[in-house]
C-alpha cells in the first residue's frame, strides 16, 4: 500500500482521494498517540473551500477521544506552527495543500514544538488510522470540546510585526501577492510595519481561487505589477504562506537560490551565519555553492523537503537553510519556513546595504539549470526500468565533470521530477527534454 504521508503530510484531491473519513481517522489517531485524553490540539486551515469540511472531521475525531480542539481558523502554516509550539498544545494539525491547486487539500501534523513529525511517528499514526474505529474512545461526559481559537492568530501577528518594525524600509515601494491564500489578511499589515509602501494583489479569496494564476508558483502577474507600479521589489507568497519568491525592480524573477545566497552572504559578512553553513536541498544550484564557498562558507545538502532541511540545520547547528522553491528557514526567528519572515529579511538586507535586490542577486551567478515534471504511473519505480536508468547514467556522463542530473519521484504529486544542471545551457536543455520525454514513454 502506498504510504499516506508524503514529504509534506497527507495530500490529495479533496473529497475524492482525501476524504473527510480519513481526516476523522487522523484526528482520532493523533488524539490517541500524540495528545492523550484531556489534552488540547490546535487546528488551522487555508482558504480552500474544503477546509471547513476537514477541520470539522478532525474535530469530530479528536473530540471523540477526549481531546479539546482549538480551531484557529484561516492562518498561515507558519502561524499554526508558532501556535502549536507555544506550550499550550500537545499537537497541531494544519489543513492545507500549500502551493497546490484549490481542489487539492492536505493534512499536516505538528508536534508540541511546532515541528513536523518524524517518519517513524507518522508511520505509527498511519497504522492507527487504519484501525481508528477500534481505538478506545471516551464516554459522553469526557468528550472533548470544539473551541473557537481565532483570536490566537494575534500572537503570531504581534511577533512578526515586531520583527518587521526593526526594519527601516521607509521610501521603498513593495508589491505583495498573497495568492488569495492564508496570509491575505495579515501579511500586508506586517510588511507595512517596515515603513514601506505596500501595494497588495490577489488578496480576495473565494475558496476556489487560491494559487490560481497567482502566488509563488505563478509569479507572472506579480512581475507585471511590479513593472506597472514602478515598485522597488515584489514578493509572492504561496497559499499557506510558508514560501516567498521575489521579483526585482525590473519585473524579473529572482531565483530562489539567489534569495538564499543574499541572506547567507550578508550573514557571512557580519559573522552571523551559524557554523558558517547554509543548508539547502540537492536541487540547489551549483552556482550558489560556489558563491558561498568563495566567501568562506559551507553548503550542506539534504534530500528535498523542508523536514530534511530543518533536521540538517539542527544537526549541523546552522541557522539558515531552505529550498530554491522559496521555502526559507531563519532559525533566529522561527523553526519553520515563513514567507513573511523571508520578505522581511530581504528588506532588512536591502536597506542595510542600500542596494536593490537585483544588485544583491548578482553576487550569486547561477549555472544553467532546467527542471521537468513528468506525470507518470510508475514514478517510484523509475530506476527499475533498465532503458530509462541507462539513459540517466549516460546523461550524467555527458554532463560531467561540472554538470549533474537528478531524477526523483515527487512526494506531493504523481510526477517524476528531472533536474539537469551544467556549464553548457544548450546541452542542459537537450538532456532535460530527452530524459523527460523518455520518462513519459517508459513509465506511463
Amino acid at each position: 500500500m502506498t504510504r499516506l504521508f508524503g514529504t509534506d503530510g497527507i495530500r490529495g484531491l479533496a473529497n475524492v482521494d482525501l476524504r473527510p473519513s480519513l481526516a476523522t481517522s487522523l484526528g482520532r489517531a493523533t488524539a490517541h498517540r500524540v495528545v492523550g485524553a484531556g489534552g488540547s490540539l490546535v487546528v488551522g486551515q487555508d482558504t480552500r473551500r474544503s477546509g471547513d469540511m476537514f477541520v470539522a472531521a478532525i474535530t469530530a475525531g479528536a473530540t471523540s477521544m477526549g481531546v479539546d480542539v482549538h480551531s484557529a481558523g484561516v492562518v498561515p502554516t507558519p502561524a499554526l506552527a508558532f501556535l502549536a509550539g507555544n506550550g499550550a498544545f500537545a499537537a497541531g494539525i494544519m489543513v492545507s495543500a500549500s502551493h497546490n491547486p484549490a481542489d487539492d487539500n492536505g493534512l499536516k501534523v505538528l508536534d508540541p514544538n511546532g515541528l513536523k513529525l518524524d517518519d517513524d511517528l507518522e508511520d505509527e499514526l498511519e497504522a492507527l488510522m487504519l484501525r481508528a474505529d477500534e481505538l478506545p474512545g471516551v464516554g459522553p461526559g469526557r468528550l472533548g470540546r470544539a473551541i473557537d481559537a481565532t483570536p490566537l492568530l494575534g500572537q503570531y501577528v504581534a511577533h512578526r510585526t515586531a520583527l518587521a518594525s526593526a526594519v527601516h524600509a521607509t521610501g521603498l515601494h513593495i508589491v505583495l501577492d498573497t495568492a488569495n491564500g492564508a496570509a491575505h489578511a495579515v501579511a500586508p499589515a506586517i510588511l507595512r510595519a517596515t515603513g514601506a509602501r505596500v501595494t497588495v494583489i490577489h488578496d480576495q479569496p473565494d475558496g476556489d481561487n487560491i494559487n490560481r494564476g497567482c502566488g509563488a508558483t505563478a509569479p507572472e502577474s506579480l512581475m507585471a505589477a511590479v513593472a506597472e507600479h514602478g515598485a522597488d521589489v515584489g514578493f509572492a507568497l504561496d497559499g499557506d504562506a510558508d514560501r516567498c519568491v521575489a521579483v526585482d525592480r525590473h519585473g524579473r524573477l529572482v531565483d530562489g537560490d539567489q534569495v538564499l545566497g543574499i541572506l547567507a552572504l550578508e550573514r557571512l559578512a557580519r559573522g552571523a551565519l551559524d557554523r558558517r553553513s547554509l543548508v539547502v536541498s540537492v536541487l540547489s544550484n551549483g552556482g550558489l555553492q560556489g558563491a558561498i564557498e568563495a566567501a568562506g562558507g559551507r553548503l550542506v545538502r539534504t534530500p528535498v523537503g523542508d523536514k530534511h532541511i530543518l533536521a540538517a540545520m539542527l544537526v549541523s547547528g546552522a541557522g539558515l537553510g531552505g529550498e530554491k522553491s522559496g521555502h526559507v528557514i531563519v532559525r533566529e526567528h522561527t523553526n519553520s519556513g515563513d514567507g513573511i519572515v523571508t520578505a522581511t529579511e530581504l528588506l532588512r538586507v536591502m536597506t542595510a546595504a542600500g542596494a536593490d535586490i537585483d544588485e544583491l542577486a548578482g553576487q550569486i551567478p547561477l549555472l544553467p539549470q532546467q527542471q521537468r515534471a513528468v506525470r507518470v504511473a510508475h514514478r517510484m519505480e523509475w530506476d527499475a526500468d533498465e532503458v530509462f536508468a541507462e539513459a540517466v547514467a549516460g546523461a550524467a556522463a555527458r554532463l560531467a565533470p561540472r554538470g549533474r542530473i537528478l531524477v526523483r519521484p515527487s512526494g506531493t504529486e504523481p510526477v517524476l521530477r528531472v533536474m539537469v544542471e551544467g556549464d553548457d545551457a544548450a546541452l542542459v536543455v537537450e538532456v532535460a527534454d530527452a530524459i523527460a520525454a523518455l520518462a513519459g514513454e517508459r513509465l506511463h
